[in-house]
């Protein structure tokens, strides 16, 4: 929360209110003074990076996750088949 602070925002409300209802973006406060920059181009980039979000936020609810086994099973597994394999080798002996 910003207090005693005059800021510029903008605040974009979402076509798809699953994941939020609006985003707020703090403008910075050389935004307009920069040459050629103007209101509709500010707010269009705002709805474009707000979309964006969106678009990776369904790609990755979309995309199957890996299960990863932990790195101490695995040492576990390596030991027992190192172990197995010793002992099969001294009773072929």
């Amino acid at each position: 929360m910003v207090k005693g602070i005059s800021r510029r925002v903008i605040v974009v409300r979402t076509p798809d209110p699953r994941f939020f209802e609006q985003a707020v973006f703090f403008l910075r406060e050389d935004a307009f003074h920069r040459e050629g920059v103007t209101n509709e181009q500010v707010l269009s980039e705002a709805r474009q990076v707000a979309a964006g979000y969106i678009r990776r936020s369904r790609a990755d609810a979309a995309a199957p996750r890996k299960r990863r086994i932990p790195i101490g099973a695995r040492w576990c597994a390596l030991g027992a088949a190192a172990a197995s394999l010793i002992w099969g080798i001294f009773l072929l002996l």
